[in-house]
């Protein structure tokens, strides 16, 4: 199956999501987020993952990023969500306290396979620094659209904080 979207350039600045099946609030339960979180750092120390900017949501992440030459990330971005696949399932049936642990699980895992992640990332290349200003801007009022918070900034799960001069939950790169 093709995707109008693809990653042509390897080590391109992109902006791309990654949407929950069935756009379930997975995210909603911290401890599912910080499996992500996890699974990103460890992206960014051992896969060149490089991160400009991101936010996770109750049903899906936004990121922008990028690898470092000799990585590829379309390679990345696979190893991720499948690993996160994993991962976050397992954290679902081991969790006594998931009270949607049977729905959650009926969703996520069809005859034994794990389909966690929608297929694709919507990967759309940073060319400009008016593009990424946009989507950077689009990201961290992601929560503020939603009602979530007021200000960008008291957004515990985003960078908005970083560009406020206040230490996020992960390592940024810096654009320009």
């Amino acid at each position: 199956m093709g995707f109008a979207y693809k990653i042509t350039e390897q080590q391109g600045l992109h902006f791309v999501t990654a949407t929950v099946v069935q756009w379930v609030d997975v995210f909603t339960r911290s401890l599912y987020t910080e499996h992500l979180l996890e699974s990103l750092r460890f992206c960014q120390k051992n896969k060149g993952l490089s991160i400009y900017g991101w936010v996770v949501m109750s049903n899906h992440i936004h990121i922008i990023c990028s690898c470092r030459e000799g990585f590829n990330l379309s390679d990345t971005l696979r190893d991720f969500k499948k690993f996160t696949s994993t991962a976050i399932v397992n954290a679902i049936e081991n969790n006594q306290s998931e009270s949607r642990k049977s729905w959650l699980l009926w969703l996520l895992k069809q005859n034994g396979n794990v389909q966690f992640w929608q297929p694709g990332n919507h990967p759309e290349e940073i060319r400009s620094a008016d593009f990424f200003r946009q989507k950077l801007n689009y990201i961290h009022q992601n929560p503020v659209r939603a009602g979530i918070v007021e200000k960008e900034e008291e957004y515990r799960y985003s960078s908005a904080c970083n560009f406020y001069n206040r230490k996020g939950l992960l390592e940024l790169s810096y654009y320009i």
